[in-house]
This record gives structure tokens, C-alpha cells and sequence, in this order.
């Protein structure tokens, strides 16, 4: 039987002494608190002798003990370890290292029960935490990581993905009070699309931002009234459409609050945490609700909005404002409390209130009979639908014009973005702006040694000045895997139609952070030209509102055709809203924009400002040089 380590193995000791050392420190450093458990097993009960040759304890000097089979000078097998403080853990071993099921106990009261690999928690496992706090589901690597289920110590329920130990994903979060949030999370927020419902029964369906609305969405009161709109940072922004209660709202989905919210948060649940047969069989009609509904009617915020329609003494005249949003054809009447009550808004049924908020409060309102939105529903009903306002440029499809060009300069920004960045920072010299300061590579469609296979033509690849832009990018700012994501995504990039009188096609990233630009020769030449006192410009002025450039870039086909590119920021992508753009060349010339032509996205001209800048005396001064 083996007691303890042969007096002649003292390295094998100290090894063996610090893996358990490492695993104590781990332990100490974990973020959730340590535990305590009482084992039931009796060691080297019922064990043969065989067993028992493999069978033993080891004492260390710091106080810690360990009891259990060994092979050789390691732990290996089921096993107990004790720290000296009396954190303890029972169960399986492999090789010197925890990895198998077993329980860690803290003395604080915490426990860990489940799964382990190389030391680490890793796999389903469950984590009772000395708070009340008690996680079942998915570890990677010490951190919650793939689906679980939490709940907290004043009884708050999370159940759905997770990301390096936060809410990320799909998701249902339930507070004690009756609040339901079912969609999108993002770093433990509620960020993307998704619903939350109140327990006096509003409900908003929309697109959220770090746990606020953001973007378009609609409001349901539990009167039967709703609004549709848009938000900013939890505030109503822009322009929406009120519906009284009673009145026919333009699009399909019914308001199944109560039966469609059940449904879908079983779904998101746990396979395991469903408690029979008939919630199993239960998913494809939950699939198939949540296909035709969009998850239109789960659930809403912590304030109370008010749903009082304001009378304004003025009209305003922004025309239709909910092109923005596209609906369904059918229209959906939202419910009376009585049948008085419908009968009294018989004739109001038509009536809706146009409204325009800035920052939460309200601009402008008019009442609209909705019997004038009736050809724009008929051009939808035809197929004429038309292209939701606020949606700018076409995304690049299979089969588009632009598809293969598109692939092509995906592939060739992912190429030397993944080339230059791993290269340590330093100065630019002068050679970065030459003529030898390009990235030159052969992309051909079946790969090559330092090319991967793609579904694009084969081209030739050629980036100018990379070192340069990418010290620029960092300036900006730019995350070099973002702008990856960005450009190069799986979204693809929206083609902006006919933008300027230059002749140059213009590309729009998915999120919009970016614009392509095609260039003429000339043009390129100039802007190399330009390179150096642009970079020390930049450099000098870290708050310039100058474009901003990213990259550099020709790409040439097989029958030799060259097309070249600029990337650059949108000045336009920003959290604040834009309620007006112009265009200004300080010319007179054909310098307005005709007044039946303009609207929330129109491109505004010289003559259409109608403000006076007033500049610090120093900054005119400065502009005037």
C-alpha cells in the first residue's frame, strides 16, 4: 500500500505538491465563494486487495491532505482533496489533474457539483452560491458558458444562453414582480430584438440597447391602445403613429400575450427542465409560432408610458410617417373594454394621432383618418411595396452585379488586416508612404499556400500603405477584429444607388460604421499623394472632424480590369438622431432641393439652411487662415 512518496522521488513530490498548490490558488482567486461539503463515501470500503496496493493518503506540509488512489506518485481515480483552510473536493482524477464529476465545497457554504476538465469547471454543472443564488447549466473554463438556467436571491429567474459568465444570446429573464423579458442579450443586457411584457399588462415589441429601447418598435397599453415608433436610449425619438383603443392596427400578428410568451420561454428552456412528454412535442408548434409571429406579442419596461393622446392646437405637416416600419397586409383591431365602449368608437375607428417626439417629448401632433394610408396598403397588397424610410441602399445578394466584387475585396481586407495587425506597433517611416509599401497577393478560387478557397473569380490583390492605415485605424480607434466584422462579415454590404454626381459606386456596411468608395486612378494617385501630411495631421489632432480613411485597395480581375477602393467612416453613423442633412459647397448654383421632394432621408443643399453658425472667436480666426 502506498502511504507516502518514496524518500528517493522528491521531485515527483514537489511536482505532485505544486499542481495541488495551483489548484488552491485557483480556488482562493474564483470569483464565486468557496465551500464546504460532508462526504458520504467511506474511503476504501469494499475495495480488494488489488485496491488497496493503489489505495492512499498523502499528507503535505502546508496542512493539506489528500486521500484516494494514486498511479504511481499522482493523483488518478476517485480521490479526496482537504486544503488547510478547509476547502475540500471529492471525486474523479485523472493523471494529477481534476477532470471527470465531483463536488468542491468552500467553507463559506458555497458548492459545486458537476463536471471538470484539466482543473477547471467545465461542462453541466450546478453552483449554489452562499447569497442564495443558485446556477444549473453550461461551464467553460471556471465561467458560465452555453445554456443555463439562473436564479437569483430575490427570486429573479434567467433562463438561456450565455457568454464568458453573462447573459448573451437567446434568453428569458422573469422578475418577482411579474416582468417578462423574452429575446436578445448582449454582455448581460437586453440588447437586439425583443419583447418585454409588465405585470400591468404593457407590452413593447422592439429592438433594444444595453437594456433600454432602441430603434423601432411598439407599444401596447393594457388598455388596448398602442403606439408605433421609435426610441432612443428608453426615450421616444423620431416619428410613430398612435392607435386609440378600438382601432384597426396595420399589420397581422394578434396579440397572443399570455399564450405565445408560455410557449416560447419552454422553448428556450433546457430540454431537462421540462417536465414531460407533451412540453417535448410541444416545440414544433412553438417553432412555428415563433416563424409566423416574430415574436410580435410576448411581453414591455420598468416606467409606465403614458398612453393619453395630447390635442395640439396646430397641425404638423410631416405627411405619413410610418414607412419606416414595415407591417403585414392584414389589419388587427385592437380590443374594446365593452361592447359600449366599441359601439361609442364606431365612427372614431379610423382615427389616429401622427406624432413626432424629440428626446421623449413631444413636437408635433395631427389626427389622421387612416382611410388616407389606404393607397399605400393597396400598393402592398399589389406587391408595390415600397422601401421602408430610413433603410439606405440595397444589401449585395447572390446573384447581384456586385456580388463577386464583393467577395473579392472581403477577402482581400480580411487578408491584410489578419497580416499587418499581428506586426508590432511602431513609428511610420517614410518608406510606409513609397511606392514599395504595398501588399501584393494572388487570390485564385480553388486556395493556394497562402490563400484560402473561396466562390469568387480569381483575382489579384493589392493594398497600399497597410502600416500607415493601420496605425490610422488605431488612432480612430478601430478595433481591428471589429472592423473585420464590420467589412467582412456574413451580412454582406448594401450598395447605395446613384449617391453623387462623381460617378463612383458607393458601399455601405452592414451596421452602416463604413463606406466603400470606388476611385479613379487620378484620384488615388492624388490621395497618396496627400498620405503623409494627412497622417501627421491626425496625428497632431486627435478631435479632427477631417473624413476619416481606413484603407487603400485595387482589385484586379482576370481580363484585366482594376477597380479601386477607399474605405472611410460615415459621418452619419452615430446615436444621436439626425433630423436633417446637408450637403454644402459654398455655392449658390442649383444649391436647393425641391419641397415635394423632401423627406427624413433627403440630402439637404446651400440654399435650404436657414441657420447662422456662431464659432468661438478663436476658432473663426483659425478658419479664416
Amino acid at each position: 500500500m502506498v502511504g507516502s512518496p518514496n524518500s528517493n522521488s522528491n521531485s515527483t513530490t514537489a511536482t505532485f505538491w505544486v499542481l495541488q498548490y495551483q489548484f488552491y490558488l485557483f480556488c482562493n482567486s474564483f470569483s464565486l465563494s468557496p465551500w464546504k461539503y460532508q462526504s458520504s463515501r467511506k474511503a476504501g470500503q469494499d475495495m480488494s486487495h488489488e485496491q488497496d496496493e493503489r489505495y492512499g493518503e498523502q499528507a503535505f506540509p502546508n496542512g493539506d491532505i489528500y486521500i484516494g488512489y494514486l498511479d504511481g506518485p499522482l493523483p488518478h481515480g476517485h480521490g479526496k482533496y482537504t486544503w488547510s483552510d478547509g476547502a475540500t473536493y471529492e471525486g474523479e482524477w485523472e493523471n494529477g489533474k481534476i477532470a471527470g464529476k465531483g463536488w468542491i465545497f468552500w467553507p463559506s457554504g458555497s458548492i459545486y457539483e458537476g463536471e471538470f476538465c484539466g482543473g477547471f469547471l467545465h461542462g453541466c454543472g450546478t453552483f449554489s452560491s452562499i447569497d442564495g443564488s443558485v446556477y444549473k447549466g453550461s461551464w467553460r473554463l471556471n465561467t458560465q458558458h452555453g445554456l443555463g438556467t439562473k436564479s437569483y436571491p430575490n427570486s429573479d429567474i434567467y433562463e438561456g444562453l450565455w457568454r464568458e459568465g453573462q447573459q448573451e444570446g437567446i434568453g428569458k429573464y422573469t422578475w418577482c414582480n411579474g416582468n417578462m423579458y423574452v429575446g436578445n442579450w448582449k454582455a448581460g443586457r437586453m440588447s437586439g430584438r425583443g419583447v418585454l411584457k409588465w405585470a400591468n399588462g404593457d407590452l413593447f415589441n422592439g429592438h433594444w440597447l444595453d437594456g433600454l429601447e432602441h430603434g423601432t418598435g411598439y407599444y401596447y397599453f393594457a388598455d388596448g391602445s398602442c403606439y408605433l415608433g421609435t426610441w432612443s436610449k428608453g426615450l421616444k425619438d423620431g416619428r410613430g403613429t398612435y392607435y386609440p383603443t378600438g382601432s384597426r392596427l396595420p399589420f397581422q400578428q394578434k396579440c397572443y400575450r399570455s399564450n405565445l410568451c408560455n410557449k416560447w420561454a419552454r422553448y428556450l428552456c433546457p430540454p431537462a427542465l421540462m417536465k414531460s412528454e407533451n412540453d417535448k412535442n410541444e416545440l414544433t408548434s412553438i417553432k412555428s409560432d415563433y416563424t409566423g409571429h416574430k415574436i410580435s406579442s410576448l411581453f414591455g419596461h420598468s416606467g409606465r408610458i403614458s398612453n393619453r393622446p395630447t390635442a395640439f392646437d396646430r397641425y404638423s405637416d410631416f405627411g405619413v410617417s410610418f414607412g419606416s416600419i414595415p407591417f403585414r397586409d392584414n389589419c388587427v383591431r385592437l380590443p374594446c373594454e365593452s361592447l359600449e365602449d366599441e359601439n361609442k368608437l364606431q365612427n372614431d375607428v379610423n382615427i389616429v394621432y401622427e406624432r413626432e417626439y424629440m428626446q421623449g417629448v413631444l413636437k408635433m401632433e395631427r389626427i389622421v383618418n387612416q382611410q388616407l394610408l389606404k393607397p399605400e396598403r393597396n400598393q402592398r397588397l399589389h406587391g408595390i411595396q415600397k422601401k421602408p424610410l430610413g433603410v439606405r441602399g440595397e444589401t449585395i445578394y447572390k446573384g447581384h452585379k456586385s456580388y463577386f466584387l464583393m467577395l473579392n475585396l472581403q477577402l482581400g481586407i480580411r487578408y491584410t488586416v489578419g497580416k499587418i495587425t499581428p506586426v508590432p506597433v511602431r513609428e511610420v517611416r517614410s518608406s510606409d508612404f513609397g511606392p514599395c509599401a504595398r501588399i501584393k497577393m494572388y487570390f485564385p478560387r480553388k486556395g493556394s499556400q497562402f490563400t484560402p478557397p473561396h466562390y469568387s473569380i480569381d483575382f489579384h490583390w493589392k493594398d497600399y500603405c497597410p502600416m500607415v492605415f493601420r496605425n490610422l485605424r488605431e488612432m480612430f480607434k478601430i478595433d481591428a477584429a471589429d472592423y473585420m466584422v464590420s467589412v467582412c462579415g456574413g451580412d454582406g454590404l448594401k450598395e447605395l444607388s446613384s449617391p453623387g454626381k462623381s460617378g463612383s459606386i458607393f458601399y455601405l456596411s452592414q451596421d452602416e460604421r463604413f463606406v466603400i468608395k470606388t476611385l479613379r486612378k487620378t484620384e488615388l494617385k492624388v490621395l497618396l499623394k496627400m498620405l503623409p501630411k494627412y497622417y501627421d495631421h491626425v496625428g497632431a489632432h486627435d478631435n479632427t472632424l477631417i473624413t476619416k480613411f481606413f484603407g487603400l485597395h485595387r482589385i484586379t480581375i482576370k481580363c484585366g480590369q482594376k477597380v479601386r477602393f477607399v474605405v472611410m467612416g460615415n459621418m452619419f453613423c452615430t446615436e444621436l438622431r439626425i433630423h436633417r442633412r446637408y450637403d454644402l459647397k459654398g455655392s449658390s448654383h442649383g444649391r436647393s432641393t425641391s419641397a415635394d421632394k423632401i423627406n427624413e432621408n433627403t440630402t439637404l443643399k446651400d440654399l435650404d439652411l436657414s441657420y447662422v453658425f456662431h464659432l468661438e472667436k478663436s476658432w473663426r480666426e483659425s478658419l479664416f487662415k
